[in-house]
């Protein structure tokens, strides 16, 4: 139908046939609607239809005077005011689904200031009778600016205050209405600046403006949930009023540049550029400031709001930024800054004790000086504290000290202009520090809801520290157990080498003469020096890699073994399995195992038996040490044996075995035990296989 319209109709009359048909169809849909119940009869409803049928009526209109001559024309105000009407409607029904404004509190400024607007275009067309349109271009390309920038601060509104739930019903309204104001905008802003309305622009308005009919349609959809609870958020009533005062900053700065091009002269158009540019630079300093924002959300608070602080969003804002500190040494200072933000200051410090009972000292500041001295804990503002646990307004301190009964301020305090407000930080009455906050961007009022805001998060913010504390002292507490522990290692090894040592001095009067005493001798202090060397080497660099590129022959260590058990007048009976090796460091291994073995030999009298036997077992290597001695109960095995520092031997240390369990684990073996009093125990080690030789033969050797 178009192709065959369009030779016949101009682009804008085409736009208007279309914007006609689209807003007349929906509004007769949603008419019908409402006459068969399918969706309640209400106000808003009967705004929104009357919003749709305006918009029919002004399209219809502008078609129909399109295409008359220009003698049988209507009057020019006819079409203006059609859309100033259907305007009016689309703000009435914005401002119905916002809520009611409350004493104190709310938007209430928005609906005067839509009826001024209104009222002021309405003049405006109705003195343009009177007066030529060249006189009145720029007045009216200014009112339709504002409308278009009202209308966009509604829809930001719109959006902005409803909820998580709600949005999903009021996102398709605000995009299709957004959509309208913001090429209305782009029209009265190039109207402002050049003194006259694009007409290419103006011959697409209305095409533009039934693009939105499908999203008000799905809106339409959704009618029965665009009544759900909106509130007026102060992020909302910010950013409105932000978008607000920019427009209006534009406004200012187009007519300014407006005169300075038309009154400037030859130079008038590279000024008025150059004026522009400045004034783009000038507002980004000015919402990029701090100070600025501080000074608009103080007012706000001050002028929009019965209280000061949204208290869900203070608090989700202060936890996360306590939560956030990846680094403990950052700690202090998060705690810093999340307290100044509460009160807008750009600067604090943090007192904590220097060691634990100590007086306080600087741990963290941002943007004050440091300070060198330290305050005493049993001084007057910790004593003050203790018993009032007060918030210190220092200006007030200084004008009216007995405000403060009591209350000294230390030097340091006084001689910074800076410092502004003292904050106790108490975990269960007690003192574990304090904070001090600099002067804030704007001037706040320290009332009770500031100081209970400060208090609040003070105690938030001192169970914070003590935890961070309380989890410092705890990783340095694990760390020197750590130390502790390592050195139960070294003195048991140490043990071990002095006992062999001693054994050998006790019988080297009565065979010093004896050549293979002698030797033996050497080599008792040549293997007593070189586990010293691997010791010191252990402490220097701890533990290196387990062997993963040679294998433990454990046929070997058994059988040293049993030669060690011989030379002390014992008998270790070995059945062994040749080729059988394991990962790990041969000494470390052979330690494991010299300490079952000797643990069975002291359990087990002169005259019992001990048996060790090593096989491969899948693809693990089986060491079982089994003994004929006293053995142990089944509650010393679970709850004593690989615990350190428990142990049933006169002279022991209770190491030995949990070394033991703590290496066998590392390597990636298992360790169990079977015992029973007075029948013996059987204790078995599974260890990771190097390699294994599945042929070879099965060696039984008695050492006698």
């Amino acid at each position: 139908m178009i192709e065959v319209l369009a030779p016949f109709l101009s682009l804008s009359s085409l736009g208007d046939l279309i914007c006609c048909a689209a807003y007349g169809l929906f509004a007769l849909y949603f008419a019908q609607r409402l006459l068969r119940g399918s969706m309640p009869v209400s106000v808003l409803a009967m705004v929104f239809l009357a919003a749709l049928t305006a918009s029919s009526i002004w399209a219809g209109l502008a078609l129909m005077d399109g295409l008359r001559h220009w003698s049988d024309r209507l009057p020019t105000w006819v079409i203006p005011g059609l859309d100033l009407l259907r305007i009016s409607f689309w703000f009435a029904f914005m401002l119905m689904l916002l809520p009611p404004p409350r004493r104190g509190a709310g938007l209430g400024w928005l609906r005067p200031l839509a009826v001024v607007a209104v009222l002021a275009r309405l003049a405006l067309l109705l003195v343009g009778e009177n007066v030529p349109a060249e006189s009145l271009a720029r007045p009216q390309a200014f009112a339709a600016l504002g409308l278009a920038v009202l209308g966009l601060v509604m829809v930001e509104q719109m959006l902005r205050n409803a909820t998580g739930d709600a949005r999903w019903n009021a996102k398709p309204v605000c995009l299709g209405l957004g959509a309208i104001f913001a090429f209305d905008l782009f029209i009265g802003s190039q109207a402002a600046l050049f003194q006259r309305f694009d007409g290419d622009a103006i011959s697409v308005r209305s095409l533009v403006h039934a693009a939105a009919v499908p999203l008000l349609y799905v809106a339409s959809r959704r009618y029965a949930d665009w009544l759900g609870r909106l509130h007026v958020s102060r992020a909302a009533v910010f950013h409105s009023a932000t978008l607000l005062l920019v427009g209006v900053y534009l406004l200012v700065v187009a007519g300014v540049g407006y005169y300075v091009r038309y009154t400037g002269g030859e130079w008038g158009r590279a000024l008025s550029v150059a004026l522009v540019f400045v004034a783009l630079v000038a507002l980004t300093l000015l919402m990029a400031s701090g100070s600025m924002r501080s000074r608009l959300r103080v007012y706000i608070s001050k002028n929009f709001f019965s209280y000061r602080y949204d208290y869900r969003e203070e608090w989700l804002r202060f936890t996360q930024l306590l939560s956030g500190s990846a680094e403990p040494q950052h700690t202090a200072e998060t705690v810093v800054r999340a307290l100044a933000n509460l009160v807008e200051s750009p600067s604090g410090m943090l007192w904590l004790p220097r060691a634990a009972g100590g007086d306080f000292v600087q741990a963290a500041r941002w943007n004050l000086p440091a300070e060198l001295g330290s305050e005493a804990r049993d001084g007057p503002l910790a004593s003050f504290w203790r018993e009032r646990a007060w918030i210190v307004d220092v200006d007030e301190c200084r004008e009216r000290p007995d405000a403060y009964p009591g209350l000294e301020l230390p030097a340091w305090l006084t001689e910074e202009p800076r410092c502004w407000l003292l904050v106790p930080l108490l975990v269960r009455e007690a003192l574990i520090g304090f904070a001090v906050l600099g002067r804030p961007r704007v001037v706040i009022e320290v009332n009770w809801e500031v100081r209970d805001l400060l208090r609040t998060a003070a105690s938030q913010a001192s169970g914070y520290l003590d935890q961070a504390q309380a989890t410092e002292a705890l990783l340095e507490a694990r760390k020197f157990d750590a130390f502790n522990r390592m050195s139960a290692f070294v003195v048991h090894d140490l043990k071990n080498i002095v006992t062999q040592l001693s054994l050998m001095m006790k019988n080297a009067k009565r065979l010093r003469d004896n050549p293979e005493f002698q030797q033996d001798m050497l080599d008792t202090v040549e293997n007593s020096l070189e586990k010293m060397r691997q010791l010191m080497l252990q402490l220097r660099e701890g533990d290196k890699p387990h062997g993963v590129t040679s294998g433990v022959d454990l046929e070997q260590i058994a059988k040293r073994l049993a030669a060690a058990a011989s030379s002390k007048g014992r008998v270790l009976e070995l059945t062994l399995q040749g080729g059988v090796s394991t990962r790990g460091h041969a000494e470390r291994v052979e330690r494991v195992l010299g300490h079952v073995v000797q643990n069975a030999f002291d359990a087990t009298p002169a005259s019992g038996r001990v048996c060790l036997t090593l096989d491969a077992q899948g693809s693990q290597a089986r060491v079982r040490v089994e003994d004929s001695g006293c053995g142990m109960s089944e509650d010393f095995i679970q709850n004593r044996l690989f615990k350190p520092f428990q142990t049933t031997k006169a002279s022991g240390m209770g190491i030995g075995a949990h070394e033991s369990y703590q290496y066998i684990q590392e390597l990636g073996g298992k360790i169990s035990v079977q015992s029973e009093l007075n029948r013996g125990t059987t204790v078995t080690l599974l260890l990771p296989l190097f390699h294994a030789q599945a042929d070879a033969p099965l060696t039984a050797l008695d050492v006698q």
